[in-house]
C-alpha cells in the first residue's frame, strides 16, 4: 500500500515522502496513529502543492541571503565597547553585541549564533564571518571603538 508520511518514522522515511509499505503495516500502526495517510489522488495532489511551495519559500529565501551577502560585502559596523586606554577593553565584544549594532546601524536582523568571530579585547577593525544559510556566508568588517 503506497502511503504519504504526515510525520518523520524511523527507519522508513521522512515527513511528505510517499512510500510503499504492507498494507498491516499501514493499517495497524501507521493510519492509526496519524503517522501517514493513504495515497489517493487527493492526498497526492496536496502532496504535490506543499512541495512546490516549499521549494518556492526557500529559492525566494536564498535570493535574500544573496542579496543580504551582498550589501555585507562594503559595510563596516561601528561598536563601541568600554576600555581603559591604549585600546583594551574591559571584557570582550561577542557575538551578540555584533548582531545588536548591526540592527541598530543597518537594519539587518541577524541571529547572534550566526555571526562567529573571536573574542575581541582591543579596538581596531575586524572581520565577522555571518552565516546567512543555504551555504552562504559573508565577512562583515567589524570597527571597535573604546567609550
Amino acid at each position: 500500500m503506497k502511503v504519504i508520511l504526515t510525520q518523520d518514522v524511523r527507519g522508513k522515511g521522512k515527513r511528505g515522502q510517499m512510500i510503499e509499505v504492507s498494507d498491516g503495516y499501514a493499517r495497524n500502526f501507521l493510519l492509526p496513529k496519524k503517522l501517514a495517510q493513504e495515497a489517493n489522488a487527493d492526498n497526492i495532489n496536496t502532496m504535490r502543492m506543499n512541495d512546490k511551495a516549499t521549494q518556492e519559500r526557500q529559492a525566494k529565501e536564498r535570493a535574500e541571503a544573496l542579496e543580504i551577502s551582498k550589501k555585507m560585502k562594503d559595510m563596516t559596523v561601528v561598536v563601541m565597547a568600554k576600555g581603559g586606554g591604549a585600546g583594551k577593553l574591559f571584557g570582550s565584544v561577542t557575538n551578540a553585541e555584533i548582531a545588536e549594532a548591526l540592527e541598530k546601524q543597518e537594519k539587518i536582523a541577524l541571529d547572534k549564533r550566526k555571526i562567529v568571530v573571536d573574542p575581541i579585547k582591543t579596538t581596531g577593525v575586524y572581520t565577522a564571518r555571518c552565516k546567512l544559510g543555504y551555504e552562504i556566508t559573508a565577512d562583515l568588517k567589524v570597527e571597535v571603538k573604546e567609550l
